[in-house]
């Protein structure tokens, strides 16, 4: 077991369940001579489908169960009984989960609803009976259709977190005391970097009951954008956030020069991240004057809203606050969740970068090989019966 439970990347097999055969049986019944054909249509095989459940925040759960096989249709019957169809496997994942093929590296949907269902592979439609089949020319067919075949795939589920401020900073900027002095959180506080190895939560009370979340990446270095430090893997967890906090120490050496490579970091990963609303915190400034942060003020751009903060002393935070909310609530900055959804563009990935994030994951790249054990029978059909499904 990993030392954290905080899993946001499995990669796991699907397989959707393929269609029963149609039967291809004549009637025999005492005192009815050629009764002609009966045979009922196979079932449809089970979907595979992805559904938003609230009550999970990882994909643990999906780390040890790493195969989704539905069940298959059953084959069609004398009498025209149709097969039963076969049981569709639901995968219950976070809100927030973002599903690729794992070998092409295409998009294939986007779970952020609660009891949202997606499906993710249909089951195949079962074969039609030789009821079908029968005409004035050719009463007794003895031939039926096939089901057809399971669809399978790789699937790679990437987590997103939801959150309404996602903080931005390098390493040691104070991201983790500032979470856990404004909320309930608990994350890892110490004196060196890269502290913080997974993403924290934290709900932020307001006045009269109201409450925003925010959440607290791990710190992001020159460079993040193209694969150094911890930047690169955690970066996917603020696109969802409507506004981004950015975070820099008052013991820097130039606030502008350090706001504007973390912009950059982000505009580089994805572009949109210019789209969404910031602001600027200046921490540790229980270690400067009135003189040096009035100082520190005039390197600051001026279209940039910027609070003086101290995580340890308290100091400045109900004011950070007040900025944060009245941010959230502004009204160039309220997005409906449909908006939402549809604001966000997921990027298709290629080959060669989900192959390395799932080295990066450390997730092992198994292979799994389809293999049919299931006994159709043998299935008599004439060249001129297509037996492809044209409904």
């Amino acid at each position: 077991m990993p030392e954290s439970n905080f899993v946001d990347y499995v990669k796991i097999f699907c397989r959707s369940g393929k269609g029963g055969r149609g039967s291809a049986h004549l009637r025999h019944d005492k005192y009815i001579p050629n009764g002609g054909p009966d045979g009922g249509d196979g079932g449809h095989g089970g979907d595979v489908i992805l559904k938003g459940n609230r009550n999970y925040w990882t994909l643990l759960h999906l780390r040890y169960q790493r195969h989704a096989l539905a069940g298959n249709g059953e084959p069609g019957g004398s009498n025209k009984c149709f097969g039963k169809d076969g049981d569709d496997i639901i995968i219950d994942v976070p809100c927030g989960t973002v599903a690729y093929n794992a070998v092409t590296g295409e998009y294939l949907c986007d779970v952020t609803d609660d009891g949202q269902r997606v499906v993710l592979l249909h089951g195949g439609r079962g074969g039609l009976g030789n009821w079908h089949f029968r005409t004035a020319t050719r009463q007794a067919p003895r031939f039926a259709q096939p089901g057809e075949p399971a669809q399978e795939m790789m699937v790679v589920l990437e987590l997103k977190l939801l959150a309404d401020v996602g903080l931005v900073g390098f390493p040691n900027a104070g991201k983790s005391t500032l979470l856990s002095a404004i909320s309930a959180a608990k994350p890892k506080i110490a004196n060196y970097p890269f502290t913080t190895l997974e993403p924290n939560l934290g709900i932020v009370p307001y006045r009269d009951g109201k409450s925003f979340i925010m959440a607290d990446i791990p710190g992001i270095i020159e460079g993040a954008s193209e694969g150094k430090g911890l930047g690169l893997r955690f970066l996917r967890h603020i696109e969802r956030n409507s506004l981004l906090l950015f975070m820099v120490p008052a013991d820097t050496g130039n606030i502008a020069r350090d706001y504007e490579v973390l912009l950059g970091e982000l505009t580089r990963f994805n572009p949109e991240m210019l789209d969404k609303r910031r602001v600027l915190a200046i921490t540790k400034c229980d270690l400067i004057d009135e003189e040096l942060q009035a100082m520190l003020e005039e390197n600051i751009p001026t279209d940039l809203p910027h609070v003086f903060i101290s995580g340890v002393s308290g100091y400045g935070l109900p004011q950070l606050k007040d900025v944060l909310w009245n941010e959230l609530n502004n009204e160039s900055n309220r997005i409906e969740a449909d908006y939402l959804s549809e604001k966000i563009v997921h990027r298709s990935k290629s080959a060669d970068e989900i192959r390395a994030e799932v080295d990066t994951m450390g997730d092992d790249d198994f292979e799994y090989e389809y293999e049919d054990n299931a006994d159709d029978g043998e299935i008599e059909y004439e060249d001129d019966i297509e037996t492809v499904f044209d409904k």
